[in-house]
């Protein structure tokens, strides 16, 4: 783990970033969970950033779409962050109600 302070921050602008992109959808559930700490050692880890992000999302914009579609809809509003140093994602996106 990281002792910079400053790195606190860049998990928190990226966090901010990322929850700013995904209001697109507006969302009545939205959890962003860093999970960057359990892939230490493998690829894409930067101690300090976040790199690996966890999201659970439920969103209207949602309904009628299929688990790809779904996914394809969070990423490409994550592409900036997905090229910027944002390694990997795991999402769980569902309509309300499901």
């Amino acid at each position: 783990m990281s002792t910079d302070p400053s790195s606190g921050d860049a998990v928190a602008a990226r966090l901010a970033r990322v929850r700013t992109a995904l209001a697109e959808l507006s969302p009545s559930v939205l959890e962003l969970i860093d999970e960057s700490h359990r892939h230490e050692g493998h690829g894409g880890h930067r101690p300090g950033q976040l790199t690996h992000l966890r999201i659970v999302i439920v969103s209207a914009a949602f309904a009628g779409q299929g688990r790809l579609a779904r996914h394809r809809m969070v990423n490409g509003l994550l592409a900036a962050e997905l090229t910027g140093g944002l390694h990997a994602l795991a999402i769980e996106a569902k309509a309300p109600g499901e």
